[in-house]
């Protein structure tokens, strides 16, 4: 579902270029979760950013859903992160005059389905429901808890059916019950969705969650070993 192939980024810095992202390579598979970490400046962010389509890479290739990402134009890369991406950023972000049903309403407006209002209230209300907000619908941002704010943030970024889902630090401003019901909830939708999900953490505790987990430093990928994770997940070998 979501393949990172050879994959190099750079950026200007001064007379020359910084590179953040350094021939890195990464397979996730519909219904697996491959948890990233790593320092602040490690790469991290860029790499989620190619792996979203929101950047073009220098070199390399980017797979989404079988559509190679980086051989099209940009509308049509537009395209394919309504259609085929969802995002889950690292704060919410919601729109506070909103209620948690009308979050979902927005983003099914944008995502280009066909899908008409009647459609597009059930698809939400029954991704609410799917993640403990069923009776919340009608709740705006302010009167619901951080972990309430996040779960509506990581079903508005379901709201289209998307094949791949990139999540950047859903946890960072959470106690350690709630990133572990975060975590928990992200890793049940991803195997009941069948989404390839890429999830960036600081937290090595949370990685014994995932299928799959890597470590960027200075903008190589690599797996991380027994040793770096608290129970012993393996990584995929990856080269970088």
């Amino acid at each position: 579902m979501l393949s990172l192939t050879d994959i190099t980024l750079t950026f200007p810095d001064g007379d020359g270029r910084v590179t953040a992202v350094d021939r890195a390579n990464l397979e996730v598979a519909r219904g697996t979760v491959a948890g990233l970490t790593g320092p602040s400046g490690s790469g991290k962010s860029s790499l989620l950013a190619v792996a979203a389509t929101l950047v073009q890479p220098d070199s390399g290739r980017v797979e989404i859903a079988g559509v190679d990402a980086t051989s099209v134009s940009q509308k049509e890369a537009a395209q394919l992160r309504r259609e085929r991406i969802g995002i889950v950023f690292q704060q919410s972000n919601l729109l506070p005059s909103l209620t948690a049903r009308e979050q979902l309403l927005v983003m099914g407006e944008l995502d280009g389905s066909a899908k008409d209002k009647a459609a597009r209230t059930r698809a939400a209300d029954e991704l609410l429901g799917i993640v403990g907000l069923g009776d919340h619908r009608e709740s705006r941002p302010a009167a619901l808890s951080g972990g309430q704010r996040q779960r509506v943030n990581i079903a508005r970024a379901l709201m289209g059916d998307p094949a791949v889902l990139i999540v950047d630090e859903p946890t960072s401003a959470l106690d350690r019950a709630r990133s572990e019901e975060i975590i928990g909830l992200v890793v049940d939708l991803t195997r009941d969705l069948g989404t390839a999900t890429l999830l960036v953490t600081h937290d090595l505790a949370l990685m014994p969650r995932f299928d799959t987990t890597h470590q960027m430093l200075d903008g190589a990928l690599t797996p991380l070993t027994e040793s770096e994770t608290p129970a012993g997940v393996p990584g995929v070998p990856v080269s970088g």
